[in-house]
């Protein structure tokens, strides 16, 4: 047998066996927990509510919702004086941050207290974007609120920022992901998470 048929065997089997691994172990599951922060609900100067998705028609999503909720839970027991909200505005031209700030009144949030930002497509931008959007107000002290996954990568761009991050991350129930197909998203999920994290490092790194 040639070196590149040999190769091809062994690569083969290190893949089949990897898939084996993320479809009918609990490894995914135990590597999500370990990569999930464990939350900090401490008062601070104000709630930061970063983005998520929206669907086709301008609805927000069950992950987009679950924060804005998270983030008006958190303003109820007095822990911050502003609420931040972010997100972009989608096809349909609706923003999520236009849409999760008017959820907040509905709830009785005082106008005052809400911050919005749109423009920020990456994590980095959010980080940077609100950096100058609570700047008048002196507040560096913040409470993330994110998805469990996301939390780490997220910590470490706003404290590169300038922020002292205090983690108010929401339960993250894809660690608890049973049967092969939720597994294999599960991993497919920590693989995008991890390679966003070595490239947001990348790009630190050489001061982009």
């Amino acid at each position: 047998m040639s070196r590149s048929g040999l190769a091809l065997r062994v690569l083969g089997g290190a893949t089949l066996a990897l898939f084996a691994l993320a479809a009918f172990t609990p490894l995914p599951n135990a590597l999500c927990r370990r990569t999930t922060v464990a939350a900090d609900p401490r008062p601070a100067q104000a709630i930061v509510v970063l983005g998520s998705t929206m669907t086709p028609d301008g609805m927000l999503s069950a992950s987009s919702l679950r924060r804005a909720l998270h983030g008006i839970l958190l303003y109820r027991q007095g822990l911050a004086p502003n609420l931040v909200f972010l997100g972009p505005r989608s096809r349909s031209g609706r923003s999520q941050a236009e849409t999760r700030a008017a959820l907040a009144l509905e709830c009785g949030i005082p106008p005052e207290a809400i911050l919005t930002g749109e423009e920020m497509w990456t994590t980095r931008d959010e980080a940077l974007g609100v950096k100058a959007l609570l700047a008048p107000k002196g507040a560096r002290r913040i409470l993330l609120v994110t998805g469990g996954m996301h939390m780490r990568r997220a910590r470490w761009l706003f404290e590169r920022a300038g922020f002292e991050v205090l983690p108010a991350p929401l339960p993250d129930a894809s660690c608890e992901s049973i049967g092969p197909e939720n597994r294999i998203g599960l991993t497919m999920s920590l693989a995008q998470e991890w390679l966003a994290r070595a490239y947001n490092a990348v790009v630190t790194e050489h001061g982009g």
